[in-house]
């Protein structure tokens, strides 16, 4: 998988920008705030139709400007692809393969596999569990197109149920068979949602720890362990069980969307017990494990984003990362970073062709 040339207009800090590629590594370098991180995001948003680093999809237009369009040829298993993501203010965003728009933008995940490594994944240690939900379903949505219409289809029902307990504590009324036809459903969805997951992490933790000792080099147990409610009884039942509490609280209080993982460093939470430089190691290493895990099910070497990689990391680790990196596992790299003698230093150690885009 490939990124020849990306073309964008009035996306964030970008009036009007064209770049050109190198098949291997490319390199965006200037001080903070020139758009090196925004470079990235845009490329995100063809893989994903959506920012990385921005949900709020309006705040993605440039200052002043009513639209913006972002454009990427990409080659896939010898192919041309052409993927235009475009919003303008007032309108439906656009996803665009090939010249046709998609009717759902589910149908376009998982087309371009991409991971991307980021500051922001922090926020998978210090946030709460949804970000971790999400982490776990974009690695197995990449792959997996019926898991991703369960989870779309799980979140309406739990939607619509949750809409049906507010109107049951307004109306001071409660009707058991409608309630029990979303239970149905939710318990329907929410049980492959379940298998899928576990049978995923099955899979991903040994590639995790892998990663992870090829990173740090160090004796440390590191683990992900999976926290679901469904490991102890079914969903229906436990729908049943927690009917007062549902009804007092007029949302549901359990299924799949309170499953989280936990991340965990010589058996305590690396969140209170692990160094920066750990957290750090961690994070990358989970990254590069969603990487391989996604290799191995698509055959197809996904695009690597690095944003600020070398940030906060000593060198033994950053020789670490590029050692990793110096490797035909890998295909098409882009880096982000403040320093460019020292991206240009970095980069010089791994044998392959780069490319430096000075902003």
């Amino acid at each position: 998988m490939n990124l020849n040339t990306l073309s964008l207009v009035n996306y964030k800090n970008f009036e009007s920008q064209v770049f050109e590629f190198d098949s291997k590594i490319n390199c965006f370098v200037g001080a903070n705030g020139i758009g090196k991180t925004n470079a990235l995001d845009a490329i995100y948003h063809l893989a994903f139709g959506k920012s990385y680093f921005n949900p709020i999809a309006l705040q993605n237009i440039k200052h002043g400007e009513d639209f913006f369009v972002t454009e990427g040829n990409f080659t896939k298993n010898d192919r041309t692809e052409k993927i235009i993501v475009s919003l303008k203010r007032g309108q439906k965003k656009i996803i665009k393969k090939n010249g046709k728009a998609y009717d759902k933008f589910s149908q376009h995940i998982g087309f371009i596999p991409l991971v991307i490594i980021s500051p922001a994944d922090r926020d998978l240690i210090i946030e709460g569990s949804d970000t971790r939900r999400k982490f776990i379903d974009s690695v197995i949505s990449q792959s997996d197109k019926s898991y991703l219409s369960e989870l779309i289809a799980y979140n309406k029902v739990l939607s619509q149920r949750n809409a049906l307990l507010k109107y049951f504590a307004l109306n001071n009324t409660f009707n058991k068979d409608t309630l029990s036809i979303y239970n149905e459903q939710l318990h329907s969805y929410g049980s492959e949602i379940f298998k899928k997951r576990d049978a995923f992490l099955n899979t991903f933790i040994p590639i995790f720890k892998e990663r992870y000792v090829a990173i740090s080099k160090s004796e440390e147990d590191i683990n992900l362990k999976y926290k679901s409610d469904l490991f102890d009884t079914d969903l229906n039942t436990l729908l049943d069980q927690n009917l007062n509490k549902d009804k007092a609280l007029q949302y549901t209080s359990v299924g799949t969307h309170k499953d989280d993982l936990v991340f965990l460093i010589d058996d305590f939470p690396i969140k209170k017990f692990g160094s920066q430089g750990q957290q750090k190691s961690f994070l990358i290493a989970l990254k590069l494990a969603q990487f391989d895990f996604i290799k191995q099910q698509s055959k197809v070497s996904p695009i690597l984003l690095l944003d600020d990689i070398f940030d906060k990391l000593d060198e033994n680790r950053v020789a670490q990362i590029v050692n990793l990196v110096d490797d035909d596992h890998f295909g098409q790299i882009f880096i982000s970073d403040t320093h460019a003698d020292r991206t240009e230093n970095i980069i010089k150690q791994i044998h392959q062709s780069y490319k430096l885009f000075k902003l």
